[in-house]
């Protein structure tokens, strides 16, 4: 899952997007409304998260965008104003859910999964596939029925996989999806994290590469390699 989290102030925004890397979330930091719409308009994200009060744009402005390009994004506000007409109106605007300052990450990440869940309302929000379960909430997966140890890294990956249903995710979009804009386009960490995800989760191998197109699950359990044996 990947995130757009529009805080002005910098050692919660960055508090924030660490707290959510070890969820297996990737964000992106706005500081300002101007840098948020630029954002938006440049990467996809699965959910919003704003505070209300930024500068430039105001963060309602910025929900009203969102609601207004017909995306469905999700939008979670994050303010100090815990007043009952505040949250009204956030509501009004436009907001799905609304979490006041202080708060616990952890709660925060919550929130994020289950607004993750109603978005793709159709997917169950334990995700089965091809002997696989991914449980999103606990961050455990099962490979028929073995638990298996993944990193944040490659769990988010798996997760973006399974939410694909057996179609093919490019690596650019796995990119864009399991890491932040501070990653390089020209990184080879997307080939690595995906080889190393395919030993833990044991053979036969799952995670099937589509060459010069990207990867998805094997729901028929093979992998394409070349011929050397690689994928």
């Amino acid at each position: 899952m990947r995130v757009l989290v529009v805080e002005d102030e910098p050692f919660l925004a960055e508090a924030i997007r660490d707290g959510l890397r070890l969820e297996a979330i990737a964000a992106d930091i706005a500081g300002d409304g101007d840098t948020a719409l630029e954002l938006l308009d440049v990467n996809t994200y699965d959910i919003a998260v704003l505070d209300r009060d930024i500068p430039g744009p105001s963060g309602d402005e910025i929900a009203q965008h969102i609601v207004a390009s017909g995306s469905g994004m999700p939008i979670l506000m994050l303010t100090a104003a815990d007043r009952l007409d505040d949250k009204a109106s956030g509501f009004g605007i436009g907001a799905d859910d609304y979490l006041t300052k202080p708060f616990e990450l952890q709660e925060l990440a919550l929130r994020l999964r289950a607004l993750d869940r109603r978005r793709a309302h159709s997917r169950p929000p334990v995700r089965e596939i091809a002997g696989l379960r991914l449980d999103p909430f606990r961050r455990e997966v099962y490979r028929d029925g073995r638990y298996v140890a993944l990193t944040r890294k490659q769990f988010a990956v798996l997760e973006v996989l399974v939410a694909a249903e057996g179609g093919v995710v490019s690596a650019e979009e796995l990119l864009e999806r399991a890491w932040d804009a501070n990653a390089d386009p020209f990184t080879n960490a997307v080939r690595i994290t995906v080889s190393a995800l395919r030993k833990r989760l044991g053979e036969p191998w799952i995670i099937a590469t589509v060459p010069g197109v990207g990867y998805r699950i094997d729901t028929g359990i093979g992998t394409i390699f070349d011929g050397a044996g690689r994928e």
